[in-house]
């Protein structure tokens, strides 16, 4: 019903909050079926994790230019956001949460996305309990692997 990278996406924000791999899995479709159209019901959840990885590590500056162009999205695609399983409304009152967390220069906290299609829940807790993590617990901040993944991912190759 759903496309596997979008279930993936969710297993690792839900799961490992691996939002580095967040991107990645869901970039790689996006380029597969929506190629640069950055105004793509993906790039709305694309930036997201980006944003909140950027949030994670600190650099508000990075997060606070992401969640603007979230909310903007996420203001013109309601029906978009709803069609794959996710409570528009809800998810839109977070990304302005954060928002006004930033802005209050308050620290990060996990959040999950409000999933509504009970089927798709099941599957990114399935998918979250193949890959022997919790689904729903908040990031490992003394992780650094999780943390700083683009910064340590350079340093190995």
């Amino acid at each position: 019903m759903y496309p596997t990278p979008y279930v993936k996406f969710l297993a690792h924000f839900h799961g490992t909050r691996d939002y580095f791999e967040c991107h990645e899995v869901l970039e790689e479709y996006w380029k597969e079926v929506d190629p640069k159209n950055r105004s793509s019901i993906w790039v709305l959840f694309i930036q997201t994790a980006v944003c909140m990885y950027h949030y994670r590590r600190d650099n508000k500056k990075g997060a606070d230019t992401l969640i603007k162009r979230c909310i903007l999205r996420a203001e013109s695609g309601l029906s978009e956001i709803e069609e794959l399983g996710v409570d528009a409304e809800s998810y839109l009152e977070h990304l302005n949460r954060i928002k006004s967390d930033l802005q209050e220069d308050l620290p990060y906290h996990s959040w999950n996305i409000p999933l509504t299609d009970l089927y798709l829940r099941q599957e990114v807790q399935q998918m979250c309990l193949d890959w022997g993590v919790a689904y729903g617990s908040p990031s490992d901040l003394d992780n650094a692997q999780l943390v700083y993944k683009h910064k340590l991912r350079n340093k190995q190759t």
